[in-house]
């Protein structure tokens, strides 16, 4: 039988882990180690074990086993720092000379600094042990239940919670909800449930207590399943000195835990055998190891089965949250504390400055930059308490109350969240890991910590951040950082409600509709930081950097807010632990309404790469080195160039348009429908060299059509479609179904540039095309032009400036003529030679493509298959392109668009 609390024996594990975490020898102290690593279970070691127990080894010599517990456990000890695989080894090696009778359950090895124990019983012990530090013997105490007389329930091995677990949960929530349990009950009932099973295992209940009491205290079948949970959720609510004297000893045992999680009555639940056996299922994972990160993905887990199947689609990576963090301020700060540590009276004063801080997710779900912020901040707390109560050799300095040492707790902390189930779970999961760092700090002081019953907890208020006064959830003056992952919805995603929210959020903004739903919290942030030194940073989709949006946003955020970019990451690949992760493209931005001459720009080499840290001098909205600037729409090119025109809208539900077969097959039955076929150019089909053809119907004489019955259905198909659709321009369009919606054809042979093309090509494949192809409108083309306007716009010149203020479709570059093309800054006065020099080079890339007639644009294009001669015609060109601008080579990119973007300014200027 025990004789000790878990409460003690943590206590005193805490204890001797402080007492020998200096020893090292193995001969001189082994035995007391030993002793006294019993006497933490309250356990006599000489009543029931032996030191140096002499045993016949397979080979027929003598071994001496370091300590011996017959039918319980046998020790091997070794110095510190000796291989452990070997100890185990050697203490297989006495198993020949035990009798069956006296066989250990357990083989425990130690080095003094680490222990590892192979619990026998298991099919393969040498993969199923659990190794961990001296230090962490308070966070595995569970591991020695059998010897400190608590009686082992053999379950399955026990797993990290992970993307399975959340799953599983989601089972539990969907049967509960199939019997008519509801939200927001049901949100609360499975946030409870979550609670519990992370206590069993983290210390705060008795290890397995949760798991013991639904395990032997409710019936198989599930029927007084919830009666029980009712029963247990009301006694975590109320203190023990005030529950009834004849409680069950099994509920008297769970502590009090308060913090309004277990306030609320809830109506009855009710549970069948499969559903117990889900919640026994979840109650033996081991919840101990869960990541903020999981238990994002967990919240997403349980709301709805088809949320499910797209886990994790809307929740931020740990290693993506440091991004954003550590250049906002966690850098900062870890740097002041090594300029500090050796000056007690500093180091104080910088624990007073990191408890003042107050940290903001104005949509926060559950909570996921808010934990690992928090856990952060308390990982650098312990470190100072370390350096001011713990001398160089480890030792308590002076005494002191480790509860009021500890200064930062989750009140620092506040969210907005429009939904009230993560709100929830976003404080559930702050006390979560809250109580992980006390364990930490049990660890680092030796002394059991805990902070219960819970007195404290994140301020999560449940409301529309785009609408409310942040300052009625924390007052300006006492916040000190924005930070988080806002809605990404695109202006074609948004729901009436979102773009209600965008209209108030942006009123007064012209082309705000454009907009992606993430930009509203930086217009809503902007105002919140005016006249103080709040720092902001916010992950994003990168299209708020790129293209029309820019001008747009930044617009408002320069010249209405005074906004300086104090750091940024470009763009990157968002990736995430879960399945289903979102394959979207962001970047981060960190920013404040005042200046710093200590800017940092993150580049990628590609988006899946890792970042190089650049220090610069101004980061400009496209997070680029340079002055600020934004790049406006413009009718008509800043240049003398001839004009850019999108291609044709036919808006005709694919009536018009022919493949090869159906283009075929028509002039068979319909011969005279050959002279209205013309040779059609879209995006896909010209960069990967397939026939698309169209009904060029533009003047048809009635009777003819009437003599082409399969044309004439056709068309009568676009009228019924135009007249379907919810556009009252497009229903008009219905009374001339022969013509496409808006017509825009060149009278002449012209260059066309796609208005979308992959991010993996260096270039953007132009061509020159005679006035007989039809272009429709994922075409842009330019008509009178001239190879030396097909020269400069092919060169790594306009390919820099394009891949920098293009939008973006996903990964790809989405040109804009009004925004690309009619800011480029062409070359101002070019001499004849320079002229000539480019049209020349441009004429060889033309050649080249022509010794290639059986490959597409998009093989010609792709840089592992782009042929030598290729790449040597785009490099000679542009190296004359470069010439006309007075330049002979620029050393990268970034100083190539620093360029352009000065020449541009000052062709502003001049206008």
């Amino acid at each position: 039988m025990p004789t000790l609390s878990w409460n003690e024996i943590k206590h005193r594990s805490v204890e001797f882990s402080k007492e020998w975490e200096h020893e090292t020898r193995e001969k001189a102290e082994a035995q007391s180690f030993w002793n006294d690593f019993f006497d933490v279970f309250d356990v006599r070691r000489h009543r029931f074990a032996y030191f140096e127990k002499q045993v016949t080894k397979i080979d027929g010599r003598t071994g001496y086993i370091d300590l011996f517990w017959p039918k319980m456990i046998l020790v091997e000890h070794k110095s510190k720092g000796e291989n452990l695989d070997t100890a185990y080894g050697q203490a297989i090696d006495y198993f020949p000379g035990i009798s069956d009778e006296e066989l250990p359950k357990y083989v425990l090895v130690s080095d003094f600094a680490r222990f590892r124990l192979y619990n026998l019983l298991n099919e393969n012990p040498t993969e199923n042990y659990k190794e961990f530090e001296l230090k962490e013997l308070v966070s595995n105490v569970h591991l020695f239940a059998e010897v400190a007389g608590y009686q082992r329930r053999e379950y399955k091995e026990e797993d990290p919670v992970n993307i399975e677990a959340a799953e599983l949960m989601g089972k539990l929530h969907d049967k509960l909800k199939e019997i008519g349990y509801e939200s927001p009950y049901l949100d609360v009932y499975i946030i409870r449930l979550l609670f519990c099973m992370f206590a069993d295992d983290t210390s705060i209940f008795e290890r397995d207590l949760f798991l013991q009491f639904i395990d032997t205290k409710t019936n198989q079948d599930g029927s007084d399943l919830a009666d029980k949970l009712a029963h247990l959720f009301q006694i975590l609510n109320i203190p023990e000195d005030k529950r009834l004297k004849n409680l069950d000893e099994t509920l008297n045992s769970f502590p009090y835990i308060n913090g309004k999680l277990f306030a609320e009555n809830l109506p009855f639940a009710s549970f069948d055998s499969e559903m117990r056996e889900i919640l026994l299922e979840c109650s033996r994972l081991d919840w101990s190891q869960i990541s903020p990160a999981i238990f994002g993905s967990l919240f997403q887990s349980v709301m709805d089965p088809e949320t499910r199947r797209n886990l994790g689609a809307h929740y931020t990576s740990e290693k993506n949250i440091l991004k954003l963090i550590k250049p906002l301020f966690l850098d900062q700060l870890w740097d002041k504390f090594h300029k500090v540590k050796n000056n007690s009276k500093k180091l104080e004063s910088f624990h007073d400055e990191l408890s003042n801080l107050r940290f903001l997710d104005p949509a926060c779900g559950c909570g996921n930059f808010l934990i690992i912020t928090y856990r952060e901040l308390r990982l650098l707390e312990i470190e100072i308490l370390k350096k001011i109560y713990r001398g160089v050799d480890g030792l308590t300095q002076q005494s002191f109350n480790i509860k009021k040492i500890c200064r930062i707790d989750v009140d620092f902390f506040y969210g907005i969240e429009l939904e009230e189930f993560p709100a929830r779970i976003a404080e559930v999961a702050m006390w979560m890991i809250d109580h992980q760092m006390n364990m930490k700090v049990s660890e680092a002081f030796g002394e059991y910590y805990t902070r219960l019953p819970l007195k404290k907890s994140a301020n999560i208020i449940n409301d529309n951040a785009l609408l409310i006064d942040w300052n009625n959830v924390i007052s300006q003056k006492d916040l000190s950082y924005i930070l988080g992952n806002p809605p990404f919805a695109g202006k074609h995603l948004q729901s009436d409600e979102q773009k209600e929210d965008m209209a108030i959020v942006f009123k007064g903004v012209k082309s705000h509709k454009n907009l992606d739903y993430v930009t509203a919290w930086y217009i809503r942030a902007a105002q919140y930081i005016q006249g103080s030194e709040i720092k902001v940073a916010f992950v994003s989709t990168n299209s708020i950097s790129q293209g029309e949006q820019v001008g747009i946003l930044w617009n408002e955020l320069l010249n209405n807010y005074s906004i300086k970019i104090h750091f940024a990451h470009r763009t990157f690949k968002w990736t995430n632990e879960a399945k289903g992760k979102a394959g979207v493209y962001v970047v981060i931005i960190g920013l404040a309404c005042f200046d710093t001459n200590k800017k940092l720009l993150y580049e990628y080499d590609s988006p899946t790469s890792e970042a190089h840290e650049l220090k610069v001098k101004n980061i400009n909205p496209y997070l680029v080195e340079g002055d600020d600037l934004v790049i406006l729409k413009r009718s008509k090119p800043l240049c003398d160039v001839p004009k850019m025109i999108f291609g044709s809208k036919f808006v005709d539900g694919g009536n018009f348009t022919l493949d090869d077969i159906e283009k075929n097959k028509l002039i068979e039955k319909e011969p005279k429908s050959e002279e209205f076929i013309k040779p059609m150019l879209g995006g896909q089909n010209f960069i990967n060299h397939k026939n698309r053809w169209v009904l060029w119907l533009k003047d048809v004489n009635p009777n003819e059509l009437r003599q082409m019955p399969e044309v004439y259905d056709r068309v009568k198909a676009v009228r019924e479609f135009r007249l379907k659709s919810k556009k009252k321009k497009t229903r008009e369009n219905a009374d001339t179904p022969t013509e496409f919606a808006e017509l825009r054809q060149p009278d002449s042979d012209f260059i066309l540039l796609p208005r979308t093309t992959s991010e993996n090509r260096k270039y953007v494949p132009l061509a020159f095309f005679s006035k007989e192809n039809i272009i429709d409108s994922s075409i842009t083309f330019i008509p009178d032009a001239n190879l030396y306007h097909f020269g400069v716009l092919s060169s790594i010149m306009h390919m820099t400036w394009m891949r920098y203020t293009a939008g973006r479709l996903k990964g790809d570059y989405r040109y804009s003529g009004s925004i690309v093309y009619n800011n480029f800054p062409w070359p101002g006065k070019p001499t004849k030679k320079q002229l000539s020099l480019v049209k020349l080079k441009a004429e060889k890339i033309l050649k080249v493509r022509d010794e290639y007639p059986d490959s597409s644009l998009a093989d010609l294009y792709d840089p592992t298959s782009m042929p030598t001669g290729l790449v040597k015609a785009h490099k000679d060109l542009d190296k004359a392109v470069d010439s006309c601008y007075g330049r002979k080579k620029f050393s990268n990119e970034v100083k190539r668009l620093k360029f352009l973007f000065e020449l541009y300014e000052k062709y502003n200027f001049v206008i």
